[in-house]
């Protein structure tokens, strides 16, 4: 049994962390942090959340959270690198859920997210949670950068091919729609009820703050440097991803249905689903899987593959869990056999 401890805990990925973790075989969640709801219980911010967790909000303490085995930072950009020098110091593992540790160079994570970064020398350190690639390396490790929505999604999808050398890497394109729960529990005029529902729309079209993450875990498994157009789209739903990947192909006689379906044959969290059928978000809503399919229109060049995900689950809440379990040695599903729910 181990400590765990959520700072940032009142946002969507702070609740699913705690609806996850409540019922996890080998956690206690000891602290849960949030400075807007400091000395409230949890239930009564999160109904839901009655007879499971029995603990009220706290104001984030680097002493207190340090008792803790491991803490997730379910909190905005710029927040975990603050903390996450003094926890590691003391043996507390650190699972950062937002971006502060996913890109290697400082840079380039600055160019993105208008920030200095508070604590380049760990961002060697961190490994980046993509079981499905770097599991060995989580496997004990202290920092985990926790993979976006966006790039679990992208990256899951298009990995089979480029490992394989089957497509030109230079024009790839994912073509991503999220529900609108991937803003964040916040008050905006564009996640409005009455401004999305209804509505379909692209945004941050001259590039989003995913893109160097996504070419970063693509370059890592490509003999050749990535190039991708990547848009993403907001739709009238609250959760779900759905990525809709291309790519050309510079070989058309591989059996692309038994190359995903070998390659994914041994993850507990990616379903590749049989030749024709395409993966719907409700399919997956809840859940910490990601259905996958592929195919070739026409029987042409172009390789279409579709993915799909909960943002908050498999794109966030549940990857971390699932990051948490290999790092401390668990059973890599536990706390995650949670079947989707339908309607």
């Amino acid at each position: 049994m181990i400590t765990a401890g959520i700072v940032g805990a009142t946002g969507y990925t702070g609740v699913e962390l705690l609806r996850l973790l409540a019922l996890h075989p080998q956690v206690q969640i000891t602290q849960v942090t949030s400075r807007a709801e400091a000395g409230t219980p949890v239930s009564t911010t999160f109904p839901n959340l009655r007879k499971y967790v029995d603990l009220k909000f706290s104001e984030p303490n680097d002493e207190a959270l340090a008792e803790c085995d491991v803490v997730f930072f379910a909190t905005p950009n710029g927040t975990a690198m603050k903390s996450a020098p003094q926890l590691l110091a003391r043996g507390t593992k650190v699972i950062d859920l937002s971006a502060d540790f996913r890109i290697k160079d400082a840079k380039v994570w600055s160019h993105w997210y208008k920030m200095e970064h508070a604590c380049p020398q760990l961002l060697a350190e961190a490994v980046y949670g993509l079981p499905e690639i770097n599991r060995e390396m989580i496997k004990g490790c202290n920092l985990l950068a926790n993979p976006g929505c966006y790039p679990t999604a992208v990256q899951l999808g298009f990995i089979p091919l480029i490992k394989a050398g089957l497509v030109d890497t230079r024009r790839l394109i994912a073509d991503v729609k999220s529900g609108v729960s991937g803003a964040g529990r916040k008050a905006e005029l564009g996640i409005l009820l009455a401004e999305a529902s209804e509505s379909f729309k692209a945004y941050s079209i001259n590039g989003h703050r995913h893109l160097p993450e996504i070419v970063q875990g693509l370059n890592a498994v490509s003999a050749n440097p990535v190039g991708l157009t990547f848009m993403p789209h907001l739709t009238p739903m609250i959760r779900g991803i759905q990525a809709s990947l291309y790519a050309t192909l510079t070989d058309t006689s591989v059996d692309l249905q038994k190359l995903f379906e070998n390659f994914y044959r041994n993850e507990p969290f990616v379903d590749v689903l049989p030749a024709g059928m395409s993966p719907e978000t409700r399919s997956v809503r809840g859940s910490n899987h990601c259905q996958l399919a592929v195919c070739r229109p026409q029987d042409g060049d172009t390789v279409v593959v579709l993915a799909v995900e909960d943002n908050l689950v498999k794109g966030a809440a549940g990857q971390a869990v699932q990051n948490m379990n290999l790092m401390f040695g668990f059973e890599e599903t536990a706390g995650l056999n949670v079947i989707a729910a339908l309607p």
